[in-house]
């Protein structure tokens, strides 16, 4: 099997082939998230700007005194995104996984993303 950092280099390979063919623009801004073990982040950024949008993430204020690191918590980060994209007027995003597999709490942020009303 790998070892972790093999792991690790290997998720940079697959995060770098994926941004090589994904660019968020101000019309359609790229939705990126980063899983940790304790907790999972998602930023919708605009690449040709160098802004981010808006971010949410399981440690902020309504996440306080429960664990970010599960399925649950990640489709909440995705609703609570959802809905600050909307308040910017943001509803289509390109989804960038960042090299993980879109499975469990990627999976799951995902969802809630697409339930709170983002498109991609």
């Amino acid at each position: 099997m790998y070892k972790r950092t093999d792991r690790k280099a290997i998720r940079a390979k697959k995060h770098y082939r994926i941004r090589r063919k994904i660019a968020g623009t101000a019309e359609c801004p790229r939705l990126a998230v980063y899983r940790s073990d304790k907790h999972i982040y998602a930023q919708i950024i605009d690449d040709a700007a160098g802004v981010t949008l808006a971010a949410a993430s399981s440690l902020e204020a309504p996440f306080k005194g429960s664990y970010g690191g599960n399925c649950e918590a990640a489709k909440k980060v995705g609703l609570l995104l959802a809905e600050k994209a909307k308040e910017k007027g943001i509803v289509d995003v390109i989804f960038d996984r960042g090299g993980l597999i879109y499975h469990g709490r990627v999976a799951a942020l995902a969802d809630g993303a697409r339930e709170g009303g983002l498109n991609f």
